[in-house]
């Protein structure tokens, strides 16, 4: 809990007590190998040191059963705790179902949240109990954390491509948000909460036309941020509007629709396929390669097109690059 101190921090996700009890079995069996290896060094040190009528070792000879023993017993232990991790592995990176899919972004010194529907936080993010939630979250400048100890979650935040992590909250209340890895002069300053409420309390807030939780700063600093994006971005909560009028504002209906393909491919269906690239490579349309397109249009250039989009590096914010993405899954049927 927030401002709670503990040895260890609650568990407030489901993903906590599993995490834990691995964690807490790999240093049970770590004591228990210390503790043995520290009391045998100790004893044969004493029954086997040099004294009088012992001066010269004694030739020992193999004890198969024991030689057997001190290697086979390590390796069970090793491979049951390696199964257990995998599969706890699997489960952490699995996609859940039915999630809350929110973006983040992470920029010295802050994090920039957004909900589905639209609504924006800063430093705060509002999450429901009993609820998977989808975090996709890139760096706007250097490598951040997005760090829950709660929830057991940490995920690197890097620039230049998503990544993602969920979580499923399970107690209400507040908890710290850190970022975890030092990223400039007031990286200890980069913190946050994680507001944990009912399903009914969530939906709540969404409705809600005030910005809950935040400090004034923060409030500023958001509000900073909105100049220059699409109007209808704020407006509309269909992902697939938001990011088809970012495309209209900036011109790219032009040339990316159905029927017009001389200079460039239509991007209705083209989220989870395969494109063939100039150099031979075939790649998957995924977010990344999306998001690579738009910043730096000539990395991949698409078999039979010329390099003649520009590159919106600078002119597009993160969160117009996710809407178009969020477009272009939505006429592909995808939800991935």
């Amino acid at each position: 809990m927030y401002g709670k101190f503990s040895l260890f921090p609650e568990q407030a996700s489901s993903l906590a007590p599993h995490i834990d009890m691995l964690y807490f079995a790999l240093v049970a069996v770590s004591l228990v190998f210390v503790v043995v290896i520290c009391v045998l060094i100790a004893v044969f040190a004493f029954k086997y040191r040099r004294r009088p009528g012992n001066e010269i070792a004694q030739e020992v000879h193999e004890h198969h059963l024991m030689e057997v023993g001190w290697s086979l017993i390590p390796l069970f232990l090793g491979l049951i705790l390696f199964a257990w991790g995998a599969k706890l592995f699997l489960q952490i990176y699995s996609q859940p179902e039915n999630p809350i899919e929110i973006f983040g972004v992470g920029k010295q010194w802050m994090w920039k949240f957004q909900h589905p529907d639209g609504r924006r936080e800063i430093n705060d993010l509002h999450v429901p109990t009993g609820r998977p939630v989808k975090m996709t979250l890139i760096s706007q400048d250097v490598i951040h954390s997005f760090y829950v100890p709660a929830f057991r979650v940490k995920q690197d935040v890097v620039p230049m491509r998503y990544s993602s992590t969920w979580f499923e909250a399970t107690e209400e209340g507040i908890y710290h948000l850190f970022c975890a890895e030092f990223c400039g002069t007031e990286h200890s300053r980069m913190v946050g909460r994680v507001i944990v409420t009912s399903p009914e309390a969530y939906q709540a807030w969404l409705a809600s036309p005030l910005i809950e939780g935040g400090s004034p700063r923060d409030a500023k600093m958001m509000n900073a941020g909105r100049g220059g994006e699409a109007a209808s971005m704020a407006a509309a909560s269909d992902p697939g509007a938001k990011g088809r009028a970012v495309m209209e504002a900036q011109g790219c209906v032009a040339c990316h629709q159905v029927g017009n393909t001389t200079l460039a491919p239509a991007l209705e269906g083209i989220y989870g396929t395969k494109v063939e690239l100039e150099n031979g490579k075939v790649v998957t349309v995924d977010d990344n390669y999306i998001r690579e397109s738009i910043l730096q249009s000539t990395a991949k250039i698409v078999k039979g097109y010329q390099p003649v989009m520009p590159a919106y590096q600078g002119l597009v914010k993160e969160e117009e690059v996710k809407a178009v993405i969020d477009y272009i899954k939505a006429t592909s049927g995808s939800k991935k």
